[in-house]
């Protein structure tokens, strides 16, 4: 018989055990009885003030008493945002003191900064940007390749909201090292800045595969504003372009440059499209999808070379053939950009190894966002860089704010296609139980481990987007739903009930 007055919290994968004792295993992860520990919910949740908001969409994180009308990020109107009454609870008390360096301003630098100063409205903070722009959605470079934005539209805040806010920017400034012994970073041109708490958070940088041709003049990545003006400036009505991957930023830029009038191809080397975040079924139903966008899809393919003379005139395939192009965007994914961390000694894997409370092994130095690595995942996406970067800011000034992990979700942008994906969406074996439906061009598919939600798909209809993003997160029982062999409609009618 349960007991909702005690409950239990994995402190491997979060999972809640709502008994007198905790379980022998976790039915989730398989962690042993020692690593639960007292989990009590905050009573005073609902009374909190709430200053922060998060979109279910997509994870970006607004900042106010009120949701904003329209994601910026995704375009989900105000009914899509949730209210993060734990954050807001925790921030309503000052922290300590302290003079916070920030490495890096993308998304994870920013929500630092603004989770600092939420915190603490006495530390200091100092955000140290490679870039000479202002702090932009680099999430959004996409739209800007498609028209839907523009230029103007990319900062996060505008320049005075630093002042207003006490934040000292350095945009064009970058760190060539990491003094621990002295708590300083070192600046290119050769100044220093001591701190007492210091935030890396300088993003990753795209893996260029080690391919002949890879640097030739019309072969490019997209990772910044400079990036997605020169491809802009390529990219011609009619003129052929090739994006080597298909993830969701090779899709997206793909989805960008059709709509500019340009003949797409993208290549991918696994056997489907979106192979992280969709299984093979839905994964066909997105290529037919976008041949009707006129996007040429290749899958199953390596590429050996991208040929030409001083310009990329085509990517040389594994069978020989040859996919021509005047522009080539390489989207085959991301590294971090651990070499400051790498150089000061501190513990690095694939990136900086932190811990629940984003520590690296340094007691004085924080790591968050693509740099970051969490129990051995680099998210990668936007959602989780900007949550460890507002936990990083709390812990910066000794919240002691933990972060348990979150399963991985996408959507998609610039595309006109409803997608909505998150956690596991392929059986990692017999333990698993898969409901799925396609009916008039939609797709939905269900995964379930041990009764426990633990991945979805919606294609062509995102609207219960918010019920299962909670559900994946909370990892709700479906126990009682699975007894009766439910279709995916029994699935999707539950979670409409949850809304």
């Amino acid at each position: 018989m349960s007991d909702p007055s005690r409950a239990w919290k994995c402190g491997v994968c979060g999972y809640v055990h709502r008994e007198a004792q905790p379980p022998e295993f976790c039915p989730i992860c398989g962690a042993l009885r020692s690593q639960f520990e007292p989990f009590t919910e905050p009573v005073q949740a609902k009374a909190a003030k709430v200053e922060r908001w998060r979109c279910l969409n997509c994870g970006y994180i607004h900042v106010g008493p009120q949701p904003p009308k329209e994601c910026p990020v995704c375009g989900a109107p105000a009914d899509r945002f949730e209210p993060l009454r734990e954050a807001a609870e925790k921030t309503a008390h000052a922290g300590q003191t302290a003079r916070v360096v920030i490495v890096g301003a993308g998304i994870a630098g920013v929500a630092a900064a603004e989770s600092v100063r939420a915190a603490s409205p006495a530390a200091e903070v100092l955000l140290i940007s490679k870039e000479r722009e202002l702090p932009y959605y680099r999430l959004n470079l996409t739209r800007y390749l498609a028209g839907e934005i523009g230029e103007r539209e990319l900062p996060i805040h505008p320049e005075g909201w630093y002042k207003d806010n006490n934040i000292q920017l350095r945009r064009g400034e970058e760190v060539a090292a990491v003094e621990l012994g002295t708590q300083a970073v070192q600046l290119r041109g050769g100044a220093k800045e001591r701190f007492e708490k210091l935030i890396l958070a300088a993003g990753a940088h795209p893996f260029i595969p080690p391919i002949p041709g890879a640097y030739r003049e019309g072969a490019t990545s997209l990772r910044t504003v400079q990036d997605a003006q020169a491809i802009l400036d390529a990219a011609k009505s009619g003129g052929r372009c090739v994006c080597l991957g298909g993830g969701v930023l090779g899709l997206e830029t793909a989805g960008a440059l059709a709509r500019r009038g340009a003949d797409v191809t993208v290549l991918e080397g696994f056997s489907w499209l979106l192979p992280r975040q969709l299984n093979q079924r839905a994964a066909a139903i997105l290529e037919r999808y976008l041949g009707g966008l006129r996007i040429k899809v290749r899958t199953n393919v390596q590429a050996t070379e991208l040929v030409g003379d001083e310009r990329v005139r085509g990517v040389r395939l594994a069978d020989k053939t040859i996919s021509m192009a005047e522009l080539v965007i390489v989207t085959t994914g991301i590294r971090s950009n651990s070499y400051l961390a790498r150089l000061a000694g501190l513990d690095v894997n694939q990136g900086v190894v932190v811990n629940n409370l984003l520590s690296s092994s340094h007691p004085n130095v924080l790591a968050a966002g693509d740099v970051a690595e969490h129990r051995g995942v680099i998210y990668g996406i936007w959602g989780p860089s900007q949550y460890q970067g507002s936990i990083a800011g709390m812990n910066a000034v000794g919240l002691g704010v933990e972060f348990g992990g979150i399963p991985r979700s996408n959507t998609l942008k610039v595309l006109g296609l409803d997608l909505f994906s998150i956690g596991l969406v392929e059986p990692e074996d017999a333990s698993y139980t898969a409901i799925d439906q396609e009916t008039d061009g939609k797709y939905f598919r269900f995964l379930f481990r041990d009764s426990h939600l633990v991945g979805g798909i919606l294609l062509g209809d995102t609207a219960l987007t918010a019920p299962l993003k909670k559900a994946v997160e909370k990892k709700l029982d479906f126990s009682g739903l699975l007894k009766l062999q439910p279709t995916a409609a029994d699935v999707l009618a539950n979670l409409a009930e949850q809304v």
